[in-house]
């Protein structure tokens, strides 16, 4: 039985409303939401979402779109979480690919032989935390509890991009090896992508230590405050929506093609998984991206 999860109001970071809440609706009758960038949203041949708490039949401190078999909870609850989730994209469960994140700037190419992994089929790679693919009708989906998910359209040479970028992720430059991947693969050219940045820890939320703190002031050099601030005895608030944006003109992305989320995890608890929030119990919330038929 689905449980009834309410979406809360929404804190956001900002005055403008970047992002906005889609509910699909399903054959059941229920409604499924998503979040969606509209600048992606007007892609033609793109579909693109990024899920909430609300729309699944977890229970618990998973409930309820919990897309996780890893976290302890019920498998044929995640099962049927992915199911509503790829009918909100007009497709199966064996149509999604998933990633295997362990905080690398690692990227795999897709094809239609990957289809299901990760959900229908076992997953048969590690250490992926980008996905590129060029083939339509895969549902590319990524995992997030705070960390910050990239979305990547190259709308000339019809090719998407999707990963996941904690802070390891992004003072690795994820953003700019994704871009680096497709280029390489299907002939991406900066100037032509539409990026987003998604729902993640915001840097009110987001205290680091010194040595995290420092690797960011040398890789981004010079920083200031919208990117890294002290609050004192060895601790910064560190500003990973900033760095990623950075990491997207610095690899050149056009200003005006990058939508950066307003929306933070941990924030948003009722709405959004955080891991800092709950002190790591919780669900994951996911990141998905697809090339679909004009």
């Amino acid at each position: 039985m689905t449980e009834r999860y309410e979406l809360h109001a929404w804190k956001r970071a900002t005055q403008k409303e970047i992002l906005q809440e889609q509910q699909i609706p399903l054959e059941s009758g229920e409604k499924l939401p998503l979040l969606q960038f509209p600048l992606l949203a007007a892609c033609e041949g793109v579909a693109h979402g990024f899920t909430t708490r609300a729309g699944g039949v977890s229970t618990g401190e998973w409930s309820s779109l919990n897309l996780s078999f890893t976290r302890g909870d019920d498998n044929t609850a995640v099962k049927e979480n992915f199911r509503r989730v790829a009918e909100a994209f007009h497709t199966t469960p064996d149509h999604i690919v998933c990633s295997m994140q362990t905080h690398t700037t690692n990227i795999k190419r897709i094809s239609g032989k990957d289809a299901g992994i990760g959900v229908t089929r076992p997953l048969t790679w590690s250490d992926v935390d980008g996905l590129i693919t060029d083939e339509r009708g895969i549902l590319l989906a990524t995992f997030y509890a705070d960390c910050v998910p990239l979305y990547v359209v190259d709308p000339v040479h019809h090719a998407i991009g999707l990963a996941h970028s904690g802070w390891r992720g992004t003072v690795s430059r994820m953003g700019k090896k994704l871009l680096q991947a497709m280029t390489e693969a299907f002939g991406t050219d900066q100037k032509d992508v539409l990026c987003a940045i998604g729902p993640s820890i915001c840097q009110s939320c987001y205290e680091v230590s010194e040595d995290v703190a420092d690797a960011f002031a040398q890789e981004f050099a010079p920083v200031d405050e919208s990117l890294i601030y002290s609050t004192g005895g060895g601790k910064y608030q560190l500003n990973l929506w900033e760095a990623n944006r950075r990491v997207f003109c610095e690899a050149g992305v056009c200003a005006e093609h990058i939508q950066t989320t307003d929306l933070c995890t941990c924030c948003n608890p009722h709405n959004l998984f955080s891991h800092r929030f709950t002190g790591g119990k919780r669900g994951n919330l996911g990141a998905f991206l697809m090339l679909t038929d004009r």
